[in-house]
């Protein structure tokens, strides 16, 4: 059986089909997504779910549903495989004694991004392409840029100013060509607009969901939590969205694995967290709205979901829509206080993100929209490490000789 199954890409609001063969960005007809599609039956026909147990324990096991051609095309720095923890004590407090995390602060580079990186970077060089160029709030360009170092590709990436200090410094000892602008990602994708369109095809354009290969990267969370289920589907998913390529591609997971015959039943209700300093989604969602307007003024802690305005917004509200999920706010206080508390309990220290999930699912299980027996999955996304700012320090400072009683 050939190592993908990849068959052709398809444009995710017109369904145009493209050539999944050379580098694509939006679809040449109406300008959205592109979505990667694979011969389903022929996986069926060869594959069982029993395999993956004998792979190993990285995301590439799930290869015949991931894009890259030849094994030997595989750029790899261990990615995948991430624990579903169960939260036993702070799921006791909150009301959710079936609550587990899905902790993708223990990847590469400290976020789930890599997931994204060793796909998209993968394809990229496999399909001939020598430089990327991408905006980012930080965790997604220290991940592209280590993984294009890791592929010999150089790699450009513009973040603003205010993101965390260690992916810049992450950005810089890959070797990248590191921007940084004094504005939000909406400005720094802008600079990488006018770079791709100046570059007469010599750069490509890897901006979160112009190139349709880092979906297939964040969807294999999907595949993992099912698999490390025993291959059946929790209650529910609490996701924080930004970009929100992950929420997308676990839907899209989910699909495949349903047309694939190896899970039943009603899906998992999705769910899209948001900062209220800029909740484009939730807002939206709230309006009946099929798409998001701009968020003026967009500020949150949780730097990694503010995203003034996603690309892929329509297909965020989407698997909202077919899921009988929701979308919900939290403020800044709410999720610092969430990430202390899941500290103090559990002794996992989330990145602000996880933690604004964390808060969202002790307000949906407050309102009942969440019930007390439902097994619940909270994303979090990174290593509360790389956001040192987040937790202050006064402890006093003791003499040489001091004595603690």
């Amino acid at each position: 059986m050939s190592f993908s199954q990849l068959s052709h890409l398809e444009c995710g609001r017109c369904g145009a089909d493209h050539d999944s063969e050379r580098p694509q960005n939006l679809c040449t007809k109406c300008g959205s997504p592109l979505l990667a599609r694979y011969d389903l039956a022929a996986v069926r026909a060869s594959l069982s779910p029993a395999e993956f147990a004998r792979r190993s324990p990285d995301l590439w096991r799930y290869h015949e549903l991931l894009p890259v051609r030849n094994r030997e095309s595989v750029v790899t720095l261990g990615e995948g495989m991430t624990p579903l923890l169960p939260m036993a004590r702070y799921g006791e407090r909150i009301g959710l004694p079936r609550l587990l995390m899905k902790d993708e602060g223990l990847i590469p580079t400290g976020s789930f991004k890599a997931r994204g990186a060793a796909v998209g970077v993968s394809r990229a060089a496999e399909l001939g392409i020598k430089r990327l160029a991408m905006p980012t709030n930080g965790n997604a360009g220290a991940a592209w840029a280590l993984y294009s170092a890791r592929a010999a590709l150089t790699a450009t990436i513009v973040m603003p100013v205010d993101a965390p200090e260690i992916t810049r410094r992450e950005c810089v000892a890959a070797g990248a060509d590191l921007h940084l602008v004094d504005g939000l990602i909406s400005d720094a994708g802008r600079i990488i607009g006018e770079l791709i369109a100046a570059s007469e095809g010599r750069v490509f354009d890897a901006s979160t969901l112009k190139e349709p290969y880092r979906i297939e990267g964040k969807k294999t969370m999907g595949i993992e939590i099912v698999e490390q289920l025993g291959w059946r589907m929790p209650d529910v998913i609490l996701y924080p969205t930004g970009g929100g390529v992950g929420l997308i591609g676990i839907h899209k997971a989910l699909n495949e694995l349903r047309e694939l015959g190896w899970i039943s039943g009603p899906p998992p209700r999705l769910v899209a967290v948001q900062a209220e300093g800029c909740a484009p989604i939730v807002r939206a969602f709230e309006r009946g709205e099929r798409e998001s307007q701009y968020w003026e003024g967009a500020r949150t802690v949780a730097f990694g979901i503010n995203v003034p305005k996603p690309l892929g917004d329509f297909l965020i509200l989407d698997a909202l829509a077919e899921t009988s999920g929701t979308a919900v706010t939290v403020t800044d206080a709410e999720l610092l206080a969430e990430l202390r508390e899941v500290a103090t309990l559990e002794g996992a220290f989330v990145c602000p993100e996880g933690a604004a999930a964390f808060a969202a699912a002790r307000k949906l299980r407050a309102s009942g929209w969440i019930g007390a027996d439902d097994e619940v999955v909270v994303l979090n996304t990174g290593a509360g490490l790389k956001y040192p700012g987040t937790v202050s320090v006064d402890a006093p400072v003791l003499a040489v000789d001091a004595h603690l009683t």
